[in-house]
């Protein structure tokens, strides 16, 4: 005999859970159960209770700051769990009322009629490792601030420097300017001091990721990546931690709309009017993906470090590597030609070099 399902609803905070139920059956009445604590203890009492019934229970909550311990606590333990992308949640333009309660009820109610959209949940251990590439990037984004902060220091005092800016004969330059006064010295100092933290913070943490990849799960996938011309480890290892398997995806066209890399529409009946691209996705990835389009601006040739790169690939993917290199670098030529916008053209390289990273990642077998 089947058992009746109960749908449960968890709207989750950092201290507090609020819990609705919806029984099976579309006119069945949604009920809210109360709140409960925020740890993972309190959930396990919650469930005790639940379980009582000898119902089957699937639990839905948000994606949000609170990460999926959640999840991987009630699958763990056999129950159904499910998390769903807030900004997909259905809601109603007149609804101006909004509490833990009603959001919970929602989620429960909308959870049962299967019309929540849900989200890719990574394993733990490749949740580790896209923290530690964006902990890079948190990095990056401290060191351009440092940089911007100094130059805008000396551009108000008069200072100029003629070369190119971060250079080893800039930063030369530097140590041997001296401020008009004691107190400007000092803040100088400072923002000296803080580029270079920066830039050591950075170093430690990409010397890092080289260290780890090879024992991450999804290394092979990282490496042949690796081998397409601009895809570095960095961007490779920052794709694949931020997506997860890339097979999940049934085509690349689904690829490229999750990486919010396709245009944006609004057309009705007659009219057709596509705009800018979705930005909808991932962004970390789209941004690494975009940097690494600007590459195929020259001339398609395989150099002695790209050669390095592909050392131990198979010939597939050395072969789909060169097809993507001598069609990408092509197709910016043409599009450029044409008088397209460079930051055009460099997206739309991106998005059909997403699509290159789709095939050769479904011909690299990963472990389970």
């Amino acid at each position: 005999m089947t058992k009746s399902i109960t749908f449960v609803g968890l709207d989750v905070h950092k201290n507090s859970i609020a819990v609705a139920l919806a029984d099976a059956g579309r006119n069945a009445e949604v009920r809210n159960y109360g709140i409960i604590g925020g740890t993972l203890d309190d959930v396990d009492r919650l469930i005790k209770k639940l379980s009582a019934s000898g119902k089957e229970l699937h639990f839905v909550y948000e994606a949000g700051p609170c990460g999926y311990d959640i999840f991987r606590s009630l699958t763990a333990k056999g129950f159904d769990c499910a998390v769903c992308s807030p900004a997909h949640v259905p809601k109603s333009p007149a609804d101006r009322i909004k509490t833990d309660r009603r959001d919970a009820m929602m989620l429960a109610r909308l959870h049962r009629a299967g019309e929540l959209t849900y989200v890719f949940v990574p394993r733990a251990d490749d949740e580790a490792m896209r923290d530690l590439t964006r902990s890079r990037e948190d990095g990056i984004k401290a060191q351009r601030v440092a940089r911007q902060q100094l130059g805008a220091m000396l551009l108000r005092l008069g200072y100029k420097y003629p070369g190119k800016n971060w250079s080893k004969a800039h930063f030369k330059w530097l140590a041997d300017q001296k401020m008009p006064t004691e107190e400007q010295q000092v803040v100088f100092q400072e923002y000296i001091n803080a580029i270079n933290e920066t830039t050591a913070r950075v170093e430690r943490l990409t010397k890092h990721i080289e260290a780890l990849v090879p024992k991450w799960r999804m290394s092979p996938v990282v490496m042949a990546l690796h081998a397409l011309r601009g895809v570095s480890l960095i961007v490779a290892s920052t794709m694949i931690a931020e997506l997860g398997d890339l097979t999940r995806f049934e085509h690349p066209k689904k690829l490229m709309a999750f990486l919010g890399l396709v245009p944006s529409e609004h057309s009705s009946g007659d009219k057709k009017q596509r705009g800018k691209i979705t930005k909808t996705g991932n962004g970390h990835a789209r941004r690494v993906l975009v940097e690494a389009a600007q590459t195929y601006s020259h001339q398609a040739r395989v150099t002695s470090r790209l050669l390095k790169r592909q050392e131990g690939l198979t010939k597939e993917v050395i072969d789909i590597a060169w097809e993507c290199q001598t069609r990408l670098c092509a197709r910016f030529r043409k599009l450029m030609a044409k008088g397209k916008n460079r930051n055009t053209v460099v997206t739309a390289i991106a998005r059909e070099l997403a699509a290159f990273m789709w095939d050769i990642a479904n011909k690299t077998p990963i472990a389970a």
